[in-house]
This record gives C-alpha cells, structure tokens and sequence, in this order.
C-alpha cells in the first residue's frame, strides 16, 4: 500500500510504502502522534538537504574512527560503523513500559544465576531443566558456590527488543556476557547534535551522555571491601577485537587505563597492573573477555587474552569482575523460553515484556514442527551472536535447509526456532530518499545499587532491501534513538 503522506513530498517519500508495523505512520498513512514535528521536519529539509547532512554525519564517523570489525571478509578488517540520520523516536508513555520490563526481567535473570550457583531451588521445583543448564555453554562450574560482590552478576545487559504484529515490544534475546554497542549509542547523540541541531530544540530528549558516569559509579560499587578509592581498569582482547573501538572509547570516557592480559599480573592473590613506575594494584575488572579466555589456568589453556590465576584471585574476593564469571548461563538460547517462568518463580509477577513464540527440538512435538516448516521459521543456535549460526527460512534455500535440519536431528539442544517476525520498519535515508527498513532495540541496563536503564539505546537497521538481520557484522547499520519526555506527548 502506497504511503497517502508521500503526496506531500513525492521526492522524499515517493517509494515510501507501509509494511509491517511502522514506526513513524499508523496503518492509515498518517504520522503517529509522537513522529509529527519530525516528519514535518524532514519534508522543510528535503533530500538535498537531507543527503548533505548525512554526508556531514557520515565524515565525523570517519574522523574520529567510529569503527567496528569484520572477520572473513575480503575489504578489509576495519570499517566505519553504516550511520543513518533518521532518528527512531519513543514517547515517554512506551518508554515507561520497557524501563519497567526490563528491570524487572534483570532482576529475575540475576536472581536465577545466583539460584544455579548456590541453591538450585528452580531446578529441584522443574521450573527449569536442570539438564538445560547444566548442559548450557555459557554455564561454569567453577562458579557453584562462588559468592560476588553484592550478589550481582549481571552488571551490563542488553537486552534486544524487536515490536510483535500488534506493536508490543517483545524480547528477542538477553545478552548477559560482555554485550556490545553503547558506544555507538553515545556517539551517534553525539553526531545528531552537530549535524541536526534545530531538531533537538524541537523536541524534547532525554540524555544519555550521562552512561560512562553511571557504568564507572557501578564499577566502584563492585570493588572489594575497603577500597575507598578502588582502581579501575577495562580488560580488552586487543586492537583486533570486534569491539575494541568500544573498549577503548569507554576507558577514555570514564577516565581509566584500558589493559590486556599481558599488562596485568598476580602477585600473592592480588591483581597489579605493570606500568613504568612499578605494579600498581588493581581492585575493579570491566572485562570484555569472555569466560573461555579469561584465566588460562581455568579455563583454555591456550588462550592468550587472559590473566593466569585471575579466578583465583576471584574467588578469593581480591578484584571485582564486571559482569560476573559464569552470566552466560542466563543468555543461552536454550533457557531463554524459560524467561516467563523465570520472572514468576523469583518475583511473583507476571512480565511486562514478553517473549517471542519459541519451539524447543529437544521437546519431540516442538522438533517435528520445526522440521516440517524449515521454510517459513527462523533457525538459531544457541550459543551463537551477532546474526551467524542461523538460517532465516523464507530466506534460505533448499540446501541450507537440509544442512539444518542435520545439525538438529544430531545436536536439538543446541538449537531453537521461532516465527519469521517482520521486524517493525522506520524511515532510513537510502540513494537520495526515504524507504522503510527493518529495525530492532538494543537497550542497556546497568545493575549497581539500583537498575539503571539507558534512555533509549541502540537501534540496529537492517540496510540491504527486505533484510531482517539487523547485526552490524551482517551488513547492518545503526540509528539515534530519542526518548522523548512527558511534555513532548502533550
């Protein structure tokens, strides 16, 4: 159905067409509420104006080397993160709605990583298999019984959050380990200030600038006990590192050293890192290693990433680790079902945000579906990110159908499926126009002394035309998301 609002401006909305659930139109064509000065904004700026100032956008991404990497493709490792200058607004009623989803499900998540290390009161009621978790590969034994700082594991969480046919937002995936993108979130304000300043004045957004202030007071929070002053430090793999443009722009923010493995050592439990004028301690770990490469006298031996005896020093409650060791045991794929079951058990309520349909192969009946309908559902290994591991169904050939249904005749544990949802779709600047493409959310909540949600957070857009795979690593590019406070709505 052609878009009736692109009569106003065929040059900018001419091959607008409604599809899905629409961000910024109802199913009429009409500017949702919340959209209406942007829209108008946009049709006063026009594509000329429009294709300058993403222009603009784009050259400040590339100046400061707002970058993210690729692995296995042939133009090269580094690339600057796709931009686009539309920004994805939501109105402070909505936002209320996933703020209180999300604490609540962070709050239950982490109350189960605690219960599987300790006392297994979930398991032993069958709420959740106990051979689900145990056989999850985000699950660490060397975790039974470990007792962290202030009973909080998951410090930083993103959780990805994609709108069902009837507009509710809808959780897709919990990422608990070392989830990735707030960097993006706080540059991509940065550059829609610079290049869209008159939009700001129009609209009334809430900040998000204030993230590495609160991400550095968790931090401190986390430290061992009497350490007034604690020494914080952000573990990368190294400059190779998908994320390492993250790592590196979080130190610098929050004003602390960015370390590898090789830059820290252990001396009589205590973790130092080595620096010109001697060992200097280390209380707090912003880790973004995951739990595989961390100690290699733990964990693989031939890791090169991590600090041999740091989970010693762990235990022994010498240095803080954000996030906690052993958090991926709540973001396998294959507990993620569970998630419903998991907000009741623990808090008595019934979840603000719901899941997506989910079908199990290890349960018989959920398997014979799965294999019969390979065509129309989306496929996902369990342990896998970043859009890899997975087939898309509608999408997918014959042949690729056929390898899947062989990987989960042979391992059903390892896999889950789920309806092909159309992701809602937002305008997206594509050769001098509008058009829609799919989008998700990737908010970020922080679990110091109360949970903290960042306004708004990463909206990934799937660019290539009909794409549902949002992932930067699989062609995706990325928005500003503005939160809008009460008295925009008025």
């Amino acid at each position: 159905m052609l878009a009736p609002q692109v009569s106003e401006d065929t040059a900018l909305f001419g091959r607008y067409r409604l599809a899905a659930y629409d961000e910024m139109f109802d199913p009429r064509g009409r500017p949702r509420a919340h959209y209406r000065a942007l829209h108008d904004r946009l049709l006063r700026l026009g594509p000329e104006e429009l294709d300058r100032r993403h222009r603009l956008a784009d050259l400040s991404m590339r100046q400061q080397g707002i970058t993210f990497t690729v692995y296995g493709r042939d133009q090269g490792v580094e690339r600057i993160i796709p931009f686009d200058p539309i920004p994805r607004l939501v109105d402070a009623d909505e936002w209320l709605t996933i703020e209180r989803g999300l604490q609540q499900r962070v709050r239950a998540l982490n109350l189960f990583i605690r219960d599987v290390y300790h006392d297994r009161k979930i398991l032993r009621d069958r709420v959740v298999p106990p051979e689900l978790v145990f056989g999850a590969s985000g699950y660490r034994r060397e975790c039974v019984g470990l007792r962290v700082p202030r009973d909080v594991y998951m410090h930083v969480s993103g959780i990805d959050l994609i709108r069902g046919e009837d507009g509710r937002f809808l959780v897709l995936e919990d990422n608990c380990r070392t989830p990735s993108g707030v960097s993006y979130v706080l540059k991509n304000r940065q550059v829609m200030k610079q290049v869209f300043p008159a939009l700001f004045e129009q609209h009334n957004v809430r900040p998000v600038d204030d993230y590495t202030d609160n991400l550095l007071a968790m931090l401190r929070w986390i430290a061992p006990p009497g350490c007034d002053d604690p020494a914080i430090v952000v573990l990368t793999p190294g400059v190779h590192n998908s994320a390492y443009y993250e790592h590196s722009f979080l130190a610098r923010q929050m004003g602390v050293e960015l370390v590898e493995g090789r830059d820290l050592v252990l001396d009589r439990g205590q973790v130092f890192r080595r620096t010109t004028r001697g060992l200097q301690r280390v209380d707090v770990i912003y880790r973004r290693i995951d739990d595989d490469f961390l100690d290699p006298l733990t964990f693989r031996t031939d890791s090169l990433l991590g600090v041999p005896g740091l989970i010693a020093a762990y235990h022994a409650g010498n240095v803080g680790l954000a996030n906690a060791l052993g958090t991926g045991v709540a973001d396998d794929k294959g507990i993620y079902p569970f998630a419903p079951d998991i907000i009741r058990y623990y808090l008595g309520e019934e979840p603000i945000l719901g899941n997506v349909e989910t079908f199990r192969p290890l349960v018989p009946s959920h398997r014979q579906h799965i294999l019969a309908n390979l065509d129309r559902l989306v496929v996902k290994a369990v342990d896998a990110s970043g859009g890899y591991g997975m087939l898309i169904g509608p999408a997918s050939t014959r042949e690729q159908r056929e390898e899947f249904a062989r990987k989960i005749e042979q391992n059903p544990r390892g896999y889950i499926a789920q309806p092909t949802i159309q992701l809602s779709r937002h305008p997206t600047f594509i050769d001098g126009s509008l058009d829609g493409r799919h989008v998700d959310l990737r908010p970020f909540v922080l679990y110091g002394e109360e949970i903290q949600v960042l306004p708004g957070g990463l909206t990934r857009v799937a660019l290539p035309e009909g794409s549902l795979v949002v992932n930067s690593s699989q062609g995706g590019g990325t928005k500003d998301t503005w939160v809008l406070r009460g008295a925009e709505n008025a």
